[in-house]
């Protein structure tokens, strides 16, 4: 197994930074703006770069692995978000792509390339949490639509989104994993009411969502009743598999020598105390080893495999890893850390910084982080997938 890049992989990273550089030079930075995000979208959706992920068919470029890599590399470390279209780009799309009918293909991949519709995941419930097989919300089928009666948890950005892409249970007399239904649920529709979670950072990204007998179109059904837990266990190695955060981590540490380079220690800086240099070199080595094993995930899917239970390895040392990062840098800004100003990150706040620029930043990431040990299955469930199948315990 070979992980260098080759000449042609070699050849699109600098075709990358060649773009990058003349949309966003060193001298004028991406910035979370309304007219930056604008032009990024125009730029990418002008080259078809705005669904890396894609096929040619739907609108995508159809790279390989490897230059999907170096693509997130390559805009993470420039703090660029590597695609648009957030949920329904990266996880409804593929499962639209393999299961869907070319009727909802037509009718909302379109709409997901040119971000023009926010969609939400209604996965895990507060009955069942990450055990998906053990979801009770339920949909009965009235002739032409299912009525869904139930609820989910932790909906991130169901407060923005349009529509979800959600399970539910459509039969209770067989094996849990057989009778589940993939369903595209309209957010307006009567009947679907959204409740915040406000998070330990103070921000809503969470949501509990509740549904009281809410009609959905059995044309908005995703394959065969009762295959929903196929497509999902799909849908969720390939999501698990882009939660390594292994770009993310890799530019924060490079943010975190730097920042410990200029805060006084002693008579020195702090990057200069052993102890502290000891585990970020720890850090940075486990990293590595991260980076690794993503590498060889990305050959077994270039050669034909799917990326399976080794996702869950992934996941799960990538969430420890970036707890572990974020973990620095309130250490580094020590005292700074404490005044805590949410708003300080909202575009055109005039809201200032106590200490560094960076420090209620950072320390906000750090309370987001808490998050990734739940998000897109807790690390329990990620445990016992790596001991059942990895393992073979």
């Amino acid at each position: 197994m070979d992980l260098d890049f080759t000449d042609v992989e070699t050849d699109f990273q600098t075709e990358v930074r060649a773009f990058l550089d003349g949309l966003f030079p060193a001298k004028s930075p991406y910035r979370e703006t309304a007219a930056d995000k604008a032009r990024w979208r125009a730029a990418l959706l002008e080259r078809s770069w705005a669904a890396f992920r894609w096929p040619v068919r739907f609108g995508g470029p159809d790279w390989t692995p490897a230059q999907k890599f170096i693509w997130e590399r390559e805009t993470t470390a420039r703090n660029l978000p590597p695609q648009l279209g957030g949920m329904g780009m990266g996880m409804l799309a593929p499962i639209l792509f393999a299961y869907g009918t070319e009727d909802q293909q037509a009718r909302f991949l379109p709409d997901i390339i040119a971000d023009r519709t926010i969609w939400c995941q209604g996965y895990s419930e507060p009955e069942a949490g990450s055990d998906l097989a053990s979801l009770r919300t339920r949909a009965e089928r009235r002739g032409d639509v299912y009525v869904v009666d139930g609820g989910k948890i932790w909906t991130s950005g169901a407060h923005h989104a349009d529509w979800m892409f959600c399970l539910t249970r459509t039969q209770t007399e067989v094996k849990p994993q057989v009778g589940i239904t993939f369903l595209l649920i309209d957010m307006r529709s009567p009947g679907v009411n959204v409740i915040p979670i406000i998070s330990l950072d103070g921000q809503h990204r969470f949501n509990r969502v509740t549904f009281d007998a809410v009609e959905v179109p059995v044309a908005n059904r995703i394959g065969e009743e009762g295959q929903g837990w196929t497509y999902a266990k799909g849908l969720l190695t390939h999501e698990r598999t882009g939660q390594a955060f292994v770009s993310m981590s890799l530019r924060m540490l490079g943010q975190i020598r730097q920042a410990a380079s200029e805060i006084p220690y002693g008579d020195s800086t702090l990057m200069r105390d052993p102890g502290f240099a000891g585990r970020l070199a720890l850090a940075e080595i486990e990293l590595k080893a991260l980076e690794m094993t993503e590498m060889r995930t990305l050959w077994e899917v270039a050669a034909g495999d799917a990326p399976g239970a080794q996702s869950s390895l992934l996941k799960l040392k990538g969430t420890e890893i970036v707890q572990r990062v974020t973990e620095f840098f309130v250490e580094i800004a020590g005292d700074y850390a404490i005044p805590w100003l949410p708003e300080i990150i909202h575009p055109g706040t005039e809201v200032k910084a106590v200490g560094p620029d960076w420090a209620q930043v950072e320390t906000l990431r750090y309370f987001e982080a808490r998050s990734a040990s739940i998000a897109g299955g807790t690390d329990e469930v990620q445990r016992n997938i790596i001991s059942k199948h990895v393992l073979k315990l």
